[in-house]
């Protein structure tokens, strides 16, 4: 099921190019479980033998993607209200723990928490919605979802790329030709090779919440 899964996002990416990027991201950053991990890096292989597509528009392709799939379950969340998502929310794999979860990260960490949930698995497929339903500021939710989202693809484009440069030749040929042979081993060096940069980023994110977590603690005592 799952390699299936995997070829068909492929054949979108390496048949669609900029346009397969942009709707399989928008999914990644929706209620759809697409990892981002899966539609980035072949798409920066592609672009790196030469073609159609470059990294640097790969970049902006899943930028765009995942802020349009962030920016569409903001504006439901928004519209339908919390009473409606916590009801149905299961029937769409939201179900209302995993709502309450989100809505506690977002009001505990604010504009900051939209920014290193773009940087988190699992956090940023829910994101949206909290921000939806307490209404925050669509310009300023834009701009840390674009900022987030660019340096996560940057960084999956960039892995990308060096996993190609150390392919066979028999796999690239095979990429290219829209084949996909062992899509999974090749997903499985992009997350070798992302190791040390996703636990630098993970390690920042958990400083930045501990840093909130007492600075919140130092206001209570403050106040008090």
């Amino acid at each position: 099921m799952l390699q299936s899964l995997i070829e068909t996002w492929f054949h979108w990416v390496h048949d669609w190019g900029y346009w397969g990027v942009i709707i399989l991201m928008a999914m990644e950053s929706s209620i759809f479980p697409v990892p981002s991990e899966l539609v980035v890096p072949p798409a920066a292989i592609l672009a790196s033998q030469g073609g159609e597509m470059t990294i640097l528009g790969v970049i902006l392709a899943g930028t765009f993607g995942s802020w349009l799939g962030s920016a569409i379950t903001y504006w439901i969340s928004l519209w339908v209200g919390r009473p409606v998502i916590m009801r149905y929310g299961r029937y769409f794999l939201m179900p209302p723990d995993k709502v309450e979860r989100a809505e506690r990260f977002m009001h505990r960490y604010e504009g900051g928490g939209i920014f290193f949930a773009r940087l988190l698995p699992v956090i940023r497929h829910l994101i949206s919605i909290p921000a939806g339903i307490i209404r925050m500021g669509f310009l300023k939710f834009s701009v840390l979802t674009i900022i987030g989202s660019a340096i996560w693809c940057s960084v999956l484009a960039v892995l990308g790329e060096k996993v190609g440069k150390g392919l066979p030749a028999a796999q690239l040929a095979a990429l290219k030709a829209g084949q996909g042979a062992d899509l999974t081993g090749l997903i499985h060096s992009v997350k070798h090779e992302a190791l040390w940069i996703i636990v630098a980023i993970v390690l920042v994110c958990v400083l930045y919440f501990v840093a909130m977590r007492l600075t919140s603690r130092g206001k209570v005592t403050a106040s008090e």
